[in-house]
């Protein structure tokens, strides 16, 4: 669930960037797709954590 949720907040939260920053379609969807898989990313290794600490 964690994982899930940090691959679609972070492409809400780049493609907000990129729009933000005057991005044209291509930007908004590279840098959705690039915060998607880093904060995608972040949330696996916390999901290993929660497990290792409370599993």
């Amino acid at each position: 669930m964690i994982v899930l949720a940090g691959v679609f907040g972070g492409a809400i939260r780049g493609g907000l960037l990129a729009k933000r920053r005057g991005g044209k379609r291509l930007d908004i969807l590279q840098y959705a797709a690039a915060h998607g898989i880093a904060f995608g990313l972040l949330g696996f290794f916390v999901t290993i954590a929660m497990a290792r600490l409370f599993g």
